[in-house]
C-alpha cells in the first residue's frame, strides 16, 4: 500500500508540474533576424512590474534588456503579437513602439505598471541577454523567481535576492544606484483579455 501511495503522489506531482508549464515557442533564426532592434542609446535594463490596483500586490514581472539587441524577457507572459517573434519567453524586435504597446497591454483599470530603468555596461547587458535566452521556458507563477535569478548573476546586481514576489523584486531593484522609476496608469477595460495587442499596428 505504501508503494502504491508513493507512485500515486509522484504521478500527481508530475501532472501538477506539467500543468504549470506554458507551451514553449521557438521562432526560427530567419524570423528573428528580420526584426532585430538595437537602441542607439546606452545599454539598459528595464524592469516592468505589474501591480494590482485593488490589492497593491505584484501580478507579473518582466525585464527589457537593451544591449546588442533589445528584447523583453517575459516569463510565463500572456503578451502576443504576430509581428513580434518569441523564443521560449524572450520577445524580439523591441522597438520603442513595441515597448509602448507591451506596457500599455498590461496597464488596465485594475493594474498599473512600474517601469524601473538603469544604465549598465555593454558586458552586463550581453550577460543578461545570454542568461535570458538560455533560460528556457518558464512555468506559471515563476516570473519574479526567474527574473530575480537572472539579475542576481549580473555584476552590480548581486544584492538582488532570488524570490517569488514581483513587488519585492521591484523594491530591491529600485534601491540600486542610478535607477529611475515611473508608473504607467491606464483606465480602459479592466479585463486584460479585452485588449488584443495582436490587432495593434506596430510598424
Amino acid at each position: 500500500m505504501h508503494i502504491f501511495l508513493k507512485v500515486f503522489l509522484a504521478l500527481g506531482l508530475a501532472l501538477t508540474v506539467s500543468a504549470c508549464a506554458k507551451e514553449a515557442v521557438w521562432a526560427p533564426d530567419e524570423v528573428i533576424d528580420k526584426v532585430k532592434y538595437r537602441d542607439t542609446g546606452p545599454n539598459k535594463l528595464t524592469l516592468f512590474t505589474m501591480i494590482n490596483n485593488r490589492s497593491g500586490q505584484g501580478a507579473h514581472t518582466s525585464l527589457m534588456i537593451s544591449g546588442s539587441q533589445r528584447v523583453i524577457w517575459d516569463p510565463a507572459g500572456s503578451f502576443y503579437h504576430p509581428a513580434i517573434p518569441e523564443r521560449n519567453d524572450v520577445l524580439f524586435g523591441i522597438s520603442p513602439r513595441v515597448a509602448d504597446v507591451y506596457t500599455r497591454y498590461h496597464a488596465r483599470e485594475t493594474f498599473h505598471v512600474i517601469v524601473q530603468e538603469v544604465e549598465v555596461s555593454p558586458a552586463v547587458a550581453e550577460r543578461a541577454l545570454q542568461l535570458a535566452m538560455n533560460k528556457g521556458n518558464v512555468g506559471d507563477a515563476q516570473c519574479a523567481l526567474s527574473t530575480s535569478g537572472i539579475l542576481s548573476q549580473l555584476a552590480g546586481f548581486e544584492s538582488i535576492n532570488v524570490g517569488w514576489y514581483p513587488k519585492k523584486l521591484a523594491e530591491q531593484f529600485g534601491a540600486l544606484p542610478g535607477v529611475t522609476e515611473r508608473k504607467l496608469y491606464e483606465y480602459d477595460n479592466a479585463d486584460l483579455g479585452a485588449y488584443d495587442p495582436s490587432k495593434v499596428k506596430i510598424n
